[in-house]
């Protein structure tokens, strides 16, 4: 089933000086199926946190269209878009952007105490995400009080604790060790695994190679995608470094 659509996004920026105009994305066109697990990859520039920013619905495009379950995110008002992003997308962030005055607790159900949910249901869903990431004796802690893989283990809780249609994560390794890393891939392995869409971002070629497909972007477009197939994470791997070698080059893909 298809979830999100991508059809001929362009984004083009003008400068504030001169009035020049910048492409940021030009064409670019994917569809991510439900339940997938998909990375984008692509050099700094190539557009890919522009197109991020426009799946999230933090900003539009120039042209083209963006569908979520069929919903084109262009027909959702303004004044509706908060509680659009809440209730259908899952944010996972680099710096994990958690509050520091507010327990880890807090922080995940921010989103739902937002939305008006009950007491009851906010609290039967705590336990159940938080059983799932072992967070449950860290509930009480603040975010200076753990590390920082146990943060991020918290704004993963916090982002799918509103069942969101896709999960989208920016460069959601970029601030961990090697080891709080290996911990969020086979989290994020295991949330996809029980049929959770997530949509990652990253410069970590061991972050992309657990993904099932991984799109790169070159100067705003598409320029390849791989499959995982039946290959293991190393095989994998060998796979994104050759590609992105090609990329760097200026090389084509077949």
């Amino acid at each position: 089933m298809q979830l999100l659509e991508v059809r001929q996004l362009q984004k083009i920026y003008r400068t504030r000086l001169g009035g020049q105009q910048v492409e940021a994305l030009h064409s670019v066109s994917f569809s991510v199926e439900k339940g997938e697990y998909v990375a984008i990859m692509g050099e700094s520039g190539s557009g890919k946190t522009t197109l991020l920013n426009i799946l999230a619905a933090l900003d539009k495009p120039t042209a083209g269209s963006v569908r979520l379950e069929g919903r084109d995110l262009s027909s959702v008002k303004e004044s509706a878009m908060t509680a659009f992003r809440r209730d259908n997308l899952g944010f996972v962030f680099q710096e994990f952007n958690l509050l520091d005055t507010f327990t880890l607790e807090d922080n995940i159900l921010l989103p739902l105490v937002l939305g008006g949910r009950s007491h009851a249901d906010m609290q039967r869903r705590l336990e159940s995400v938080c059983r799932e990431l072992g967070l449950l004796p860290l509930l009480k802690k603040y975010p200076y009080e753990v590390s920082g893989g146990q943060k991020q283990r918290a704004a993963v809780a916090r982002a799918i604790i509103t069942n969101p249609a896709i999960l989208l994560a920016d460069e959601p390794t970029g601030a961990l060790d090697s080891h709080s890393t290996d911990d969020l891939l086979r989290l994020f392995g295991q949330i996809n695994e029980s049929g959770q869409t997530i949509l990652m971002v990253t410069h970590s070629v061991k972050a992309a190679s657990h993904a099932r497909r991984v799109l790169f972007i070159r100067d705003g477009e598409v320029f390849h995608q791989l499959y995982r197939g039946e290959a293991t994470d190393v095989q994998f791997y060998q796979r994104i470094s050759d590609t992105l070698t090609v990329l760097a080059g200026g090389g084509t893909q077949a």
